[in-house]
């Protein structure tokens, strides 16, 4: 469920497409089509009922930060990676943290989102690339 509440998030702040999510979901029930979330979701229709359903159906006190982490940092890389302005992807980052549930929002690497774009005000895009290249990387061995 951790990789679908990432897909979730990115999805309702813009960094995924309804195609990429539809598509990992399906990949996801058929390795596992007993699982009742997983079949709810493939017959929902209405992708904001469905964001709606993996964000207030997962067990924040048993989530697999580190799994959360590792799929959210790859996906978050890829957009790190494509973006020419680190003026608009710091906006969206931001917007991600403020997005994440209170438990996650605190903890390492994902509080980095709330700040990195502090230094863009006095001009070091240098320092705010630092900054977010060390989140990317924290789940890397």
């Amino acid at each position: 469920m951790e990789e679908l509440l990432v897909y979730a998030i990115l999805l309702y702040e813009g960094l995924v497409t309804e195609n990429e999510y539809s598509k990992r979901l399906d990949e996801l029930f058929l390795d596992n089509p007993e699982n009742g979330d997983l079949l709810y979701l493939e017959w929902e229709t209405d992708i904001k009922k469905a964001i709606i359903y993996v964000r207030t159906h997962i067990d924040y006190r048993t989530i697999d930060f580190e799994q959360f982490g590792r799929i959210l940092m790859g996906k978050l890389k890829v957009a790190y990676i494509n973006c020419l302005d680190i003026k608009c992807f710091a906006s969206r980052m931001y917007s991600l943290w403020a997005s994440l549930p209170g438990d996650i929002q605190n903890i390492e690497p994902f509080w980095e989102l709330c700040y990195a774009d502090d230094p863009l005000s006095w001009g070091d895009e240098k320092q705010t690339r630092a900054i977010y290249e060390h989140m990317l990387g924290y789940y890397e061995d």
